[in-house]
């Protein structure tokens, strides 16, 4: 991945987050990318990749501020607070093997 461009890293790192990770809300796993959040959070975490400073905290604080509407933008949750826990290590996971590949 070294010789790639970053629009091509961005577009890549969004992909594999909504594929593979979801909000859960009542047992209903909505991913990512269907949420329209994928490149959302591919663009706050993209920084910590390019700095080498991938960790579950940073992650963790990234995450937590992302507003994600609802009830029609009558309120915002922080995107941290619908991530089951095995959804946010994957992510931090796939954080780990971009920062790698860098």
């Amino acid at each position: 991945m070294a010789k790639t461009n970053t629009t091509e890293v961005l577009e890549a790192l969004a992909a594999e987050i909504g594929e593979n990770v979801y909000i859960d809300i009542a047992k209903w796993h909505l991913y990512l990318s269907n949420a329209k959040l994928h490149t959302v959070v591919a663009e706050q975490l993209y920084p910590l990749i390019t700095s080498n400073t991938v960790n579950e905290d940073r992650v963790t604080a990234v995450l937590a501020s992302i507003p994600v509407k609802i009830g029609g933008g009558r309120k915002e949750i922080p995107l941290i607070d619908l991530l089951p826990l095995q959804c946010q290590v994957n992510l931090v996971d796939i954080l780990e093997k971009f920062q790698r590949e860098f």
